[in-house]
């Protein structure tokens, strides 16, 4: 008897490749192999982009989907990024060094199951409330990949990694909003022009830095969001005392 395969399975095993990915960060990190295990989170990030994409083309959209996404989440962009930094950096302050580290995996997981609860409709794709957690990952392991020696971050990095952990945390749970990608479907040509431009430019960027602009770019990501949100806030103030005087 055949049976036939549901289309699903291909964003499936998308997911999959993410979990594996995750997974195999955390092996080489064990091995104290750094960069590898940084950059398997890249991987991992790379296939977690694609199986949303993948879900949406063959629309087998689904909450088993988002569920399964967010269990691959928590390996890939939870556990693999505290594992990193804790071996690569944070081991040297024993107790508080797992503490610390462990914020990642920890707040990374109330904001999925936040994300999670807060679903209306699965095929519309709001703006994030909190850090996604793929990008906190990312700044994680962008740091380790270009600014661990093999023994230890360098200065003045090194000064910048507590601190950054508990911003990334936090930012994860907080109610700052980040974009989503853009949907090119339902851009102008205009609008596909100046994206494919800004593409260039950074690909270009990235090039050029040998890929060391990586990091800059995600934490102005992360930056920026925070200092929009801070911008409305001014602004929403200002025009709430305004309309006050007015009366």
């Amino acid at each position: 008897m055949n049976r036939k395969i549901s289309k699903s399975i291909i964003p499936n095993t998308a997911t999959a490749l993410n979990i594996v990915s995750g997974f195999l960060s955390l092996v080489f990190t064990s091995h104290g192999d750094y960069h590898t295990g940084a950059l398997f989170i890249f991987i991992a990030a790379f296939f977690d982009l694609i199986d949303g994409l993948l879900a949406r083309l063959t629309k087998t959209t689904s909450m088993f989907g988002v569920e399964l996404d967010s269990l691959a989440d928590v390996v890939s962009f939870g556990a693999a990024p505290s594992f990193l930094i804790y071996q690569s950096f944070l081991i040297k302050y024993d107790f508080w060094g797992i503490i610390i580290s462990s914020l990642l995996l920890v707040f990374g997981a109330f904001r999925l199951a936040r994300f999670n609860v807060q679903i209306e409709d699965i095929k519309i794709k709001l703006d994030f409330s909190g850090l996604p957690i793929p990008i906190s990952a990312l700044a994680i392991s962008s740091l380790i990949l270009f600014y661990h020696n093999g023994i230890s971050v360098i200065a003045p990095f090194d000064s910048t990694i507590i601190p950054s952990v508990i911003v990334l945390s936090l930012l994860m749970v907080s109610n700052i909003k980040y974009n989503t990608l853009p949907k090119i479907n339902k851009m102008d040509f205009t609008g596909k022009l100046i994206l494919a431009l800004i593409s260039i430019g950074i690909l270009v960027l990235i090039s050029l830095t040998k890929g060391e602009a990586i990091f800059y770019l995600i934490w102005f990501h992360i930056l920026f969001g925070i200092f929009r949100y801070l911008a409305l806030k001014i602004f929403k103030n200002e025009n709430s005392v305004e309309i006050k005087v007015n009366k």
